[in-house]
């Protein structure tokens, strides 16, 4: 029987001191992961109107994403669409945004394109 509660406290300190479940990688895309909760303000802003269908800031949100650099899955033409996330303090875009598909996956992008992570909710 002693034996058997050290192993449960074992566990449980194991358990404790492993990351959150939801850090890490999406399982099918291999791409990072980020929860709606860690997104910034605008980031959230923006996918809530995505979500809405709009009003959107910018005439260019909702246009066609051609994944030039196939870091998103492969997709049909047209299957993505981009949305433009404020950037306190720029003139203009910026380089942050929501790139979602449909059934609704979405990921986000502060680079430009550059990286991407699959937004979790």
């Amino acid at each position: 029987m002693l034996r058997f509660l050290r192993f449960e406290w074992v566990l449980l300190a194991v358990l404790l001191w492993l990351p959150p479940a939801q850090a890490g990688q999406h399982e099918q895309t291999g791409l990072p992961t980020i929860a709606t909760t860690e997104l910034s303000v605008e980031a959230r802003d923006t996918l809530r109107a995505i979500k809405q269908g709009g009003p959107f800031a910018y005439p260019r949100d909702g246009a066609a994403f051609k994944n030039y650099e196939r870091i998103l899955p492969q997709q049909s033409r047209g299957y993505y669409r981009e949305y433009t996330v404020k950037t306190p303090g720029t003139r203009n875009r910026g380089a942050r945004r929501i790139v979602c598909g449909e059934p609704v996956e979405c990921y986000y992008t502060a680079d430009h394109y550059q990286t991407f992570k699959r937004i979790r909710e």
